[in-house]
């Protein structure tokens, strides 16, 4: 890995802004300062969609079969399975409908803030109902930034901190309400069917409350790998936790069955209070909607059992769905078309600057993965030459160096009592100074 240090200030004094920067250390939450307070910013013009996908047939059983029993991070794949966005990317779609935390920051209290907190968790599932196309990985030390403080309100950074095994760290602020989370997942080729299994826990707080909502994301199959048409279908249970009332919410994502179609992308739960008396009663589908009923201070008992009364229903989240063109271009919403904007100022290490990347958005699928075979390469050789200096340090005794993500730091989270990277600030007062000094070459 090559680290250009140009200025001897860069380093010391990213640091020293990261306790300005940062508004959760350790966990947490503290006043955020004047210099990361967000200005009012004129709303920029973006773009509505990218360039239509090439056709551009293959032969899928030729790789898949010896793909059979593999870890899908471990398969060299061409970018005519992927779309033209990073996993980085991918992960800040999940802050596409961010305006039902912003409803939730103004809940009248804390189990109304949870159902909408549920429905938010929800909605990160249903750009996936059309999308079965597979991201990039993104390469160690990658990063992604997107600033919406001029029209969502909310600034995100993202980087991945390692390769083996693959970890996304990310973090996101407004000025209601903190999210970060680790991500990370394994995944293996069934045959049938890929399975994806989400590793890593999202943290949320809300500023004015300081209520601390964790979960974890459920398991995700993605379907007729072989044979047919591809389709996504995502199961589990989720539990969400308010770390400072004691408020849960248990959400059940059924799994698709030939036998209850009416069943397919169903989501139901309940969010229970401290006493675990249940307080909000949710039902919905994670491609379209959420509703949630408050039950009503009347319950009834039939046959022994206790039914509960609720109020009408309120929609708590209703997908805005791409148009119809736009299965020419990867199903990618509007939101997602404006991921991989070429945007000024951002650091080297972006994934808007990535290459490969960039040469399938535009159509070049050929020089696409020529480049990516490249870029692949290149990691390599960065990993032995780290391997091989680590390995003349043991013999020399001296201490054996270890790769350290540039904006995110290995920390006790006190709130779960897990390790978990936690953001330690910087990357904006370096971004305002264009001082990208600390950054690797990686493209």
């Amino acid at each position: 890995m090559v680290i250009q240090v140009n200025e001897v200030e860069s380093e010391a004094d990213c640091s020293k802004a990261a306790a300005e920067d940062v508004a959760v250390s350790n966990g947490t939450v503290a006043p955020v300062t004047s210099s990361s307070a967000m200005p009012a910013a004129k709303k920029r013009q973006r773009r509505t969609r990218i360039p239509d996908k090439p056709y551009k047939p293959l032969n899928l059983w030729s790789i898949m079969r010896n793909c059979i029993g593999k870890e899908l991070t471990k398969i060299p794949m061409p970018v005519n399975f992927s779309e033209p966005l990073s996993m980085l990317q991918r992960l800040v779609e999940d802050y596409e409908y961010s305006e039902i935390l912003d409803k939730a920051a103004m809940a009248s209290d804390s189990c109304e803030q949870l159902a909408y907190v549920a429905a938010f968790t929800v909605s990160s599932y249903a750009t996936t109902s059309n999308r079965t196309a597979k991201p990039f990985n993104p390469l160690l030390g990658e990063t992604y930034e997107l600033d919406r403080t001029d029209d969502l309100g909310w600034k995100c950074i993202s980087e991945q901190v390692s390769h083996h095994p693959p970890v996304v760290a990310q973090h996101c602020e407004s000025k209601n309400w903190i999210c970060h989370q680790e991500f990370s997942m394994t995944s293996s080729f069934k045959g049938k069917y890929l399975q994806v299994k989400p590793l890593g826990m999202t943290h949320l707080t809300f500023l004015s409350s300081g209520n601390h909502y964790t979960w974890r994301k459920v398991t995700t199959n993605v379907n007729n790998i072989i044979l047919g048409k591809l389709w996504v279908d995502h199961h589990g249970d989720m539990e969400i936790v308010n770390h400072k009332t004691g408020d849960k919410c248990a959400l059940k994502f059924i799994p698709y069955s030939y036998f209850s179609p009416s069943e397919q992308r169903k989501v139901t739960g309940a969010v229970m209070n401290a006493k675990g008396e249940v307080v909000w009663v949710l039902n919905g589908t994670w491609d379209n909607k959420m509703e949630a009923s408050k039950v009503a201070e009347k319950r009834s008992q039939v046959k022994g059992k206790q039914v509960l009364e609720t109020e009408a229903p309120v929609v708590v989240w209703q997908r805005r769905w791409p148009p119809l063109e736009a299965e020419k271009y990867y199903n990618f919403s509007e939101f997602a078309c404006q991921l991989n904007e070429l945007e000024e100022g951002v650091a080297p290490t972006d994934s808007r600057l990535r290459p490969d990347q960039r040469l399938m958005e535009e159509g070049d699928w050929d020089q696409s993965n020529e480049k990516k075979e490249s870029l692949e390469n290149k990691q390599r050789a960065t990993r032995r030459a780290r391997e091989l200096e680590a390995e003349l340090a043991a013999q020399e005794g001296r201490p054996v160096p270890q790769y350290e993500p540039i904006w995110f730091k290995k920390e006790m989270e006190p709130i779960t009592n897990s390790v978990h990277h936690l953001y330690k600030g910087g990357y904006w007062e370096c971004k305002e100074k264009q001082n990208w000094s600390v950054c690797p070459d990686i493209f």
